[in-house]
Parts: C-alpha cells; structure tokens; sequence
C-alpha cells in the first residue's frame, strides 16, 4: 500500500468523526507525546522530547472508537489509548505514526444499579468526578488511586491499580464485576457485568494490565458500596519497621480489614509527620469505616494488637494530616529544574519475605553514586504480605549522567527486589521502565504474554513498545 500522507490521514479521519474530534495542531500534540513517567520528562527538559503522534482523536462513543481502530488497522497506524496522562512508567510514548485515542469524552455513568449495588460507567470518566457522583446518590467505589483526579476508570483497569482504601475495598482487579472493550481488529468484546463466572478463563483479566496493548476499554462495571456509616482514625508508633510489619500481619490474619493500613519508615516518620514522629519512629496509620459495630470492633482490636506489639498510640491527627494532604504531590519537573533524580517504585512480597526486601532495597538504593535519600512506607497489604513504596532522590555528577543515574536506582531496585523474591511491581504497571525485569519474575510467562499479543494483534498496532520487552 502507498505511503499516506500525515495530511491526507488527517483529513480522512476528520471525515470519519468529524473536526472537533481530530486534533493536529502542534502545540495540541505536544500535550499527548508522554505521560508522566520521570525519564520522559527529564528527557523533554533537556531537548530531547518524545516524537509527537500523527493525530489525536475524541471519540465519543465504542463504535466510533472501533472506527478509529479499523482506520488504523487498514493504514497500518499505531493506536495508542490515553486517558488522564498521569501514568508514572513510560506506557505512553507514541510514535510519528501513531494515533493517540483520547476517551476522554466518553464520561457518562451508564448506569447506577441499586439493587445489586454495581455501576456501569464509561471508561473516559475521571475518578473524581466518578466519587463525586457516586457520593451524590448515596455511594462510593471505595478505589482512591493517589492520581484519584488525574486518571481515568480505564486507565485504572489497563494499568491494575490499586487504591489507598484497598484493604476493605480491594484494588482495581477485586472491583470490576464486566467489561467493554474494541479490540484490535475493531471487534466490540462485551462481558455484562456478572457476580462470579465459571466459563473457562475469565476474559477480563486480558486487559486488567494490559496497558493498551490487547485493545481499547470502552466501558467498565464496577461494584459500588453504600457510605459507610461511620469512620475511625488511629495511629500507632513503632520502633521499627520490623514491628510495624508485625502489627500489621497479625491485624489482617485476625480477619480484620481496615481500609487503610500504611506504615512509614523513621525517614519518612520524620518528615511527614514531625509533629508526630521522634525522627526514630515509624508511623503507622489506621482508618477504620463501616457499619458503627463493626468500626468499634475493629478499631479496638487493632489497638490492642499495636499496644501487644510495643506501638505507642500517637492519636488521630497524624491521619487526618495524611488524609488532608494525600494527594498533594510535587511534579516531577521540579525536582528536574533542581537537577535531582526522582522516583517511587511499588514492590511487594509475602510476609516471610518483607524484613529482607525493605532492608536489601534501601541498602542497595543507598550504594549508589549520587543517592541522597532512600526511603519506603507499605500502602497497601493483605493477610498474606504487602507491598512497599520505595522513594529515592539522587544527584547525579553532571546533567548529562542524570538518565544512567535514574537507570541504575531502578536496576538495584529491581535486582534487589529480585533477590529478596518480591514482585517487581505491585499497581502503576510495566510500561518501558519495567519491561526489561519481566522475565526475571515471568519467566516462560513473557513468551506466553508474547503469543497473546500476537493472536489478538497480530499487526503489532495497539500501543507498540508498552509492557512487553523486546525479544
């Protein structure tokens, strides 16, 4: 077939939706070249940007996104889904040849099911916007993703997030009862939202986590609760993380599920909590919500866990501190104006395995040139273990070293991690940063993942160079 013009393909997809759906305009690509993983913005801020994309499109509905990929599919175009842009690994970097589809404006709740308690809502809708309407008629989907403004319900299913409520509630996979996805070949899949199925391989687990790469989600059914009737806040200080984790363990093996459980190390104590914090302490935090008998229940076990183990009750104002400013973080472009390296990397692993992740991260983080911070807080855990946090800030000798020093803090991360036999990544996904270490967990698994890819896309054209590594 004859090479196309990026005109021409403008043009032809200005007549398929419409003009107000098709952006071509420079400055409007220049806001679709990455997300917001590090290394992309450290690469713009010193002149090496992203290529822009051929075309970004609005659709407004599943069929026209099946036209949009039908188009691709026949021009041989890669199809690049966005939703909020806020993703942190490098899933989004599209090509020249790319058309980038902006869900954005399919953002209705389709439907608000009382009585079984599930909503089905569009897959462009904003996460607050869906807690907020939500809350308005009596719920919540108890899924509150720090980049809660930021991402979009389809974003939270492609990238498997997790939520800070989450240990009541579940992560992202625990909540989607159907799903509504175009595939690669412009197929609209359709899987009603269902309580529990049993025919053979559950077909929404496809694209929890693909990251684009098996088609586009068009729609989502998730599970909805009532608000809950009353809420608790604890918080309890320990000597170590050690002791914390301990606390920690016994409280979910007792069947208790409060939904939020963090625990920050002495650095982070420290500076996030000061006024709560002896700089040597870790902080642990409690919320507990529900039905008034339960939280009374809870609440007063927990405690007396905490009060068995050593931990100090420190009150409810660190928590309500940490609920006040949870989702205040900086941008990463001002950490890049200072010259500074900067991450957060999300591990997990089973409990019998935790004492040696946590140590073996920081200290590996540690022994890099550069290093000036190296800190972890568990968020998110479960009877069976939990997962860390890492955060590092590094100063690298020369700007022109910056990317190999960002490059060697995820590598001891990695192999680190590895070594203690934790999982490389607990919810923001693979995206580029990750895909080289897939097969040091998967194993056989990435060859499996590779013929998947290959059957459902056989093109190759559904967000090419995300989550997969190169053979």
């Amino acid at each position: 077939m004859p090479e196309v013009a990026h005109e021409q393909h403008s043009r032809a997809l200005q007549e398929l939706l419409g003009e107000s759906q098709v952006a071509t305009a420079g400055d409007v690509l220049d806001g679709y070249r990455r997300d917001t993983w590090f290394l992309s913005v450290w690469r713009a801020a010193h002149g090496q940007p992203a290529e822009r994309p051929l075309a970004v499109v609005f659709p407004r509905t599943a069929e026209e996104v099946q036209e949009i990929v039908r188009y691709a599919l026949t021009h041989r175009l890669a199809v690049v889904p966005y939703g909020g842009g806020s993703g942190v690994c490098g899933a989004i970097v599209p090509g020249d040849r790319s058309i980038v589809v902006d869900v954005r404006r399919m953002a209705r709740i389709v439907e608000i099911n009382d009585h079984a308690l599930f909503a089905r809502v569009q897959a462009g809708k904003m996460g607050q916007a869906l807690e907020d309407e939500l809350r308005q008629a009596g719920y919540t989907c108890g899924h509150f993703p720090q980049s809660i403004a930021l991402s979009t319900v389809g974003g939270w299913v492609s990238t498997r997030a997790a939520g800070q409520y989450s240990t009541r509630y579940g992560n992202i996979e625990d909540l989607v009862l159907g799903l509504e996805a175009v595939l690669p070949d412009g197929r609209l899949l359709r899987l009603p939202p269902r309580v529990r199925w049993a025919t053979g391989p559950d077909l929404r687990q496809l694209f929890l986590g693909a990251e684009g790469t098996l088609g586009i989600v068009t729609e989502v059914s998730l599970k909805i609760f009532p608000l809950p009737e009353n809420t608790l806040l604890q918080s309890f200080s320990f000597p170590s993380m050690v002791s914390g984790f301990e606390a920690i363990r016994n409280i979910l093996r007792a069947g208790w599920r409060p939904p939020v459980v963090r625990l920050y190390d002495a650095v982070e104590s420290a500076r996030l909590f000061p006024e709560a914090s002896t700089g040597n302490d870790c902080l642990l935090l409690l919320v507990s919500e529900g039905p008034g008998a339960l939280v009374a229940a809870e609440a007063a076990a927990c405690a007396g866990v905490c009060a068995a183990l050593g931990g100090e009750a420190r009150g409810p104002e660190p928590v309500q501190h940490w609920l006040d400013e949870r989702n205040k973080v900086p941008t990463f472009d001002t950490f890049v104006e200072k010259g500074l390296v900067v991450d957060t990397i999300e591990v997990s692993a089973t409990w019998d395995r935790m004492e040696q992740l946590y140590q073996g991260v920081i200290a590996a983080l540690q022994r890099v040139p550069g290093m000036l911070v190296a800190s972890g807080h568990s968020s998110h855990s479960y009877a069976q273990g939990t997962n860390l946090y890492f955060t590092f800030v590094a100063r690298p000798s020369a700007r022109e070293l910056g990317e190999a020093l960002y490059l060697d803090c995820w590598r001891a991360t990695m192999e680190a991690t590895l070594q203690a036999g934790g999982s490389i990544a607990h919810h923001h996904g693979i995206g580029r940063v990750r895909k080289a270490w897939l097969v040091h967990e998967l194993g056989e698994g990435v060859s499996l993942l590779r013929e998947v890819k290959a059957a459902v896309d056989p093109a190759g054209l559904m967000n090419p160079g995300a989550l997969l590594p190169e053979p």
